[in-house]
């Protein structure tokens, strides 16, 4: 650990979370936007359904951690939602299981501490490739659809309706994007720089809206060593310094 302490984001879920600092990812534009705010950690596991999840929930949030997670971001339902293998074999969770899965880690995660927020990412839409459609080498064929999407992307949101724990409609809110099929993904699964914008967008919309108190819209908190300094860069006056601690002109898109 490194201090001062800051507020901590945890991102926990399968690829959409590996990935997400990648090729211009949801977590990589979050954890700019919280620069010098938030630590945000990446707890992703390509591949994996809510059972492997629930498996793992006290090593990866053990609940005598001395410092907690302020925001928990959760994404499992994608591989759930795939078609069964005949082998038994495979990530498929059959959707009663899936819901009782998503409930326990939601209910793992609220038990952690009065201050830690949560929001679950539903499963978004698919577009199948090559890898993915089963003329792999590398995989047996594996059974995708928009259908199974949607029906695990409503559990998932009914549930979390149930238990007061926020929740974003990836499997609506990126298809509410006309190109959607064409911008969104990389790879037919995964996001894209313009995929992964829809992702933000939608979660700055949940952290700005919230009534958590304390609030983790980026704007709320505290910049990290933000104070007034000489050896801040020299004003037009040259008698002056401007500080820049807040500037963030770098960014494409302003995350308001």
């Amino acid at each position: 650990m490194v201090g001062p302490n800051r507020p901590l984001f945890v991102l926990f879920g399968s690829s959409i979370v590996q990935y997400s600092f990648s090729n211009g990812g949801w977590g990589a534009i979050l954890a700019d936007v919280y620069a010098r705010k938030v630590d945000v950690l990446v707890r992703g596991y390509q591949g994996w359904n809510s059972r492997r999840a629930v498996q793992v929930l006290d090593q990866v949030f053990p609940k005598d951690a001395s410092i907690q997670p302020s925001l928990v971001i959760v994404y499992f339902g994608g591989n759930d939602s795939m078609g069964a293998h005949p082998s038994g074999l495979g990530p498929h969770v059959p959707l009663p299981e899936y819901i009782v899965n998503i409930r326990k880690i939601a209910s793992h995660l609220k038990s952690l501490s009065d201050k830690t927020r949560i929001i679950f990412l539903s499963s978004p839409p698919k577009l199948l490739t090559r890898l993915f459609a089963g003329d792999s080498t590398l995989l047996c064929p594996l059974i995708r659809t928009n259908e199974y999407c949607q029906i695990y992307s409503e559990a998932c949101i009914k549930l979390c309706n149930e238990m007061d724990v926020k929740v974003i409609d990836l499997f609506n809110a990126i298809q509410g994007r006309k190109d959607w099929a064409s911008a969104c993904f990389t790879d037919g699964i995964h996001f894209s720089a313009e995929g992964s914008k829809i992702v933000m967008e939608e979660i700055t919309k949940v952290i700005k809206e919230a009534d958590w108190e304390p609030s983790l819209y980026w704007k709320s908190l505290p910049t990290e060593f933000a104070e007034d300094s000489p050896s801040d860069l020299v004003a037009p006056d040259e008698e002056s310094t401007v500080n820049i601690s807040e500037w963030v002109f770098h960014r494409e898109l302003l995350w308001d």
